[in-house]
């Protein structure tokens, strides 16, 4: 072999791994939208986004409720993930000692690890007699003079506000560590040049290392968001099954995937159920794809 074509190997390794991955990515989605397909032609796109009414019996699919559900769960969970994880990646990148660093890290990266499933029944057993017992009453105490905040939900805790809670928790690891590594990547002369102009150490952070790194902190929000709108065996135990939009912080709802895993066992065999099922699947990749494009676009205009 010559010495040309051994400088070639590794390219062509390279280059096909990723035409590989590229293939089973468009694979993937192909998959999914070839058999959500009847569904749309049958009911119709804008039907079936905004129907609220699904019967297996008479072939009728509308997942405006699955979809709301989706959505306010996944919105409050982001408000109360991203402070937290944001202000814990500064932190650690700006305040923190190595030594805090280096025990802060693994324990935060361990919240990787832990099944979905041991969150739902952490969630359920110990988060939701407190959540129910004393959190809703007390919220609901101090802001029941605000809509969102009038019904204290079910006496387990189980709604919005458990499953919010508990998948803020499941996506802190990763906004607090592409935050983290965002903020890290700020260049030192920033800083410097921030200092010698008198401001102060929180002054260059807000006024210089976020700006800078805000790129950064939305890739780690979209990816959150992400994981938060893909969850599944969490949202099925602590979000309920309740046929509604959830408009208040401890009432209940039913999410997209909460649809497809309780159904999906007792649907998968009759083709006109299973389509609607995958329809729901593509609805929600499809929700995920525009959410990422429109950060981009955001992001690409900081």
């Amino acid at each position: 072999m010559s010495r040309k074509s051994k400088s070639l190997t590794p390219e062509y390794v390279f280059s096909s791994c990723t035409v590989l991955t590229a293939l089973v990515t468009l694979y993937f989605i192909g998959f999914i939208f070839y058999f959500a397909y009847p569904t749309f032609a049958s009911q119709g796109f804008i039907n079936f986004i905004t129907g609220s009414e699904w019967n297996y019996s008479e072939n009728i699919y509308g997942i405006r409720i699955f979809l709301g559900g989706t959505v306010v769960l996944t919105l409050v969970t982001l408000m109360l993930a991203v402070p937290v994880g944001v202000f814990t990646g500064v932190f650690l990148s700006e305040f923190a000692s190595p030594r805090v660093v280096s025990i802060m890290r693994p324990l935060i990266e361990l919240l990787v690890g832990i099944p979905s499933v041991v969150y739902g029944v952490f969630g359920l057993f110990v988060l939701g007699p407190i959540f129910g017992s004393y959190v809703a009453p007390i919220t609901v105490s101090i802001l029941g003079f605000l809509p969102f905040f009038q019904d204290a939900g079910s006496e387990r805790g189980v709604g919005l506000a458990l499953a919010s809670t508990v998948l803020a928790i499941m996506i802190l690891p990763t906004i607090i560590s592409i935050s983290e590594d965002s903020i890290r990547s700020v260049k030192r002369e920033y800083r410097e040049a921030s200092f010698a102009l008198g401001a102060t150490h929180w002054e260059t952070i807000s006024n210089v290392v976020l700006p800078a790194s805000s790129k950064g902190i939305l890739s780690a929000v979209v990816l959150g968001m992400m994981r938060a709108m893909g969850e599944t065996m969490a949202v099925v135990m602590l979000f309920g099954s309740a046929k509604q939009i959830p408009t208040t912080f401890f009432s209940s709802g039913y999410a997209m995937t909460s649809k497809i895993l309780n159904d999906i066992g007792l649907h998968i065999a009759e083709e006109t159920s299973r389509s609607a099922l995958f329809a729901v699947a593509a609805v929600l990749f499809a929700t995920e794809i525009l959410f990422v494009g429109l950060a981009r676009v955001i992001g690409g205009k900081l």
